[in-house]
């Protein structure tokens, strides 16, 4: 039995990933930033084959602890860097744990010979830093693909930027320093919606779903997005675990960088799915899932899916 390592296990994204390896039969070493606290981690245990799940402290800014984490393990993903639009201090809350977490992740898998796949996961924003707004001069109806160049704003979200600055140390590593026997893969997930597989209060993206389909503005950013009717790409968070999934079982795809999309809809029409009601305009597609679909089999749920998941959840939970 395998043992893939998920940092991050704890989290709306990476809860979904550990479900996904339990359910492969996979033995599962979880992390999470406070095993002390269950409300972050109980949801875990009512998971199929839970029994072979067990959980970690982690804190990837430790690199000594990193290193422990890994020891032994098959496969590692790494989901477990901060998402949070609120923020006090960019460096310490954002910048720091993603950028010196994710190289700290890729030292670790390099000393420790027993893993061969890693997963990184990054975002949309390492390729855009405007998201989700679109790149500055870009026409309209341009889709994007893994092959450009990804676009860097100083004045942009520290979300953004810190997942860039993370993406370009990745993108170093694998050209310069990773060992042989190593298959290192990057995913870009664009705004991932669904139901929460746990009740916690503190998930960014259940949080933004309620925002939308309240329409609720809590600070000037999401006030932007109601403003200029921004068009919003998401994906289900299911689709997401299974693109992880994949990208971790399939040999062969050392450096390969896969954008995670299904479909771009104005705020406006998000809102009036996630309470129900038929979008008035057609979605498009900005950043392009073909090489997902292509290199890892996935078909894409509509977007509407993921929206009626976070409303059957949220009423299940009222």
């Amino acid at each position: 039995m395998q043992i893939a390592g998920i940092i991050g296990a704890s989290g709306f994204m990476g809860s979904h990933v550990a479900k996904r390896f339990l359910s492969d039969g996979f033995r599962v070493r979880g992390s999470t930033t406070n095993l002390a606290d269950e409300t972050k981690h109980a949801h875990l245990s009512s998971l199929q084959n839970s029994e072979n799940l067990q959980l970690r402290e982690l804190d990837c800014r430790d690199l000594d602890a990193t290193l422990e984490f890994v020891q032994g393990l098959d496969i590692v993903i790494h989901c477990g860097t901060p998402f949070q639009l609120d923020f006090e201090d960019p460096e310490t809350e954002l910048l720091e744990p993603t950028i010196r977490g994710t190289t700290n992740v890729l030292r670790a898998v390099n000393e420790e010979e027993s893993v061969s796949s890693v997963v990184i996961v990054a975002s949309v924003g390492a390729y855009n830093t405007a998201f989700p707004m679109p790149i500055p001069g870009s026409p309209e109806d341009r889709v994007f693909t893994e092959q450009d160049e990804p676009y860097y704003s100083a004045t942009d979200h520290p979300y953004g930027q810190a997942k860039y600055h993370a993406d370009q140390a990745v993108r170093r590593f694998v050209a310069e320093d990773s060992r042989s026997g190593l298959d290192i893969v990057s995913v870009y997930p664009v705004a991932a919606m669904g139901a929460s597989l746990s009740d916690r209060e503190d998930s960014t993206s259940s949080g933004l779903q309620f925002l939308f389909k309240n329409r609720i503005a809590p600070n000037p950013f999401i006030e932007m997005l109601y403003e200029v009717d921004a068009e919003f790409a998401v994906v289900d968070v299911r689709d997401v675990a299974e693109g992880i999934f994949q990208a971790a079982v399939r040999p062969g795809l050392h450096g390969r960088r896969y954008y995670l999309s299904s479909e771009s809809w104005s705020v406006s029409d998000i809102s009036r799915m996630l309470n129900g009601e038929a979008p008035v305009r057609s979605p498009r597609v900005v950043y392009s899932n073909a090489a997902a679909q292509r290199d890892l089999g996935l078909t894409f749920r509509p977007a509407s899916q993921a929206f009626d998941a976070y409303r059957r959840s949220a009423a299940d939970t009222a």
